[in-house]
């Protein structure tokens, strides 16, 4: 194994770089994620974790340095996909009653957000494994906070399901 720990090492830093970008692209997605939500609920949950987001960049750009790569992005093409996604379901949204347009919003939201866990709980595994331990905590910080933000949004639908049914 410690023979590959700089290739590891490598993987590891081409992932961040995808994920930075990734949170780059989401930075600029939510605020009109926000804007098109009715509920009070959702409108806020967007706004409270683009504030979050912003700290994954953060903690994103922290991570890099420490394993002594430049904090640079690289193209997301996941992210670009999910991204297009809630831009269309934002458009189709305007033709649906409220309850309805939130309930899309909400299931384009947590595609991203899955999308999230599985990359940061799978780089926090790798940080683990190659002995990057302050990077893992770092990815698991993320990874924890994308968790509470998918099941956030999984509550704020609750209401949305009853007023739409």
């Amino acid at each position: 194994m410690a023979q590959n720990i700089p290739e590891l090492k490598a993987v590891l830093i081409d992932q961040m770089e995808d994920l930075l970008h990734g949170e780059h692209q989401l930075v600029k997605a939510l605020p009109k994620m926000a804007k098109a939500a009715h509920a009070v609920q959702l409108r806020q949950a967007f706004t409270d974790h683009l504030e979050q987001t912003r700290l994954h960049v953060e903690r994103l750009q922290q991570g890099l340095e420490l394993l002594g790569a430049k904090a640079k992005a690289k193209t997301c093409k996941g992210m670009q996909g999910l991204v297009e996604e809630s831009e269309a379901t934002i458009s189709e949204g305007k033709d649906l009653e409220p309850s309805s347009a939130d309930l899309t919003l909400i299931i384009a939201a947590q595609k991203v957000e899955h999308y999230e866990i599985s990359g940061y709980g799978s780089l926090r595994t790798l940080a683990e494994r190659i002995g990057e331990m302050r990077v893992a905590r770092l990815l698991a910080d993320t990874e924890s906070e994308e968790a509470q933000a998918d099941e956030l949004l999984t509550q704020v639908a609750q209401p949305l399901f009853a007023r739409a049914a």
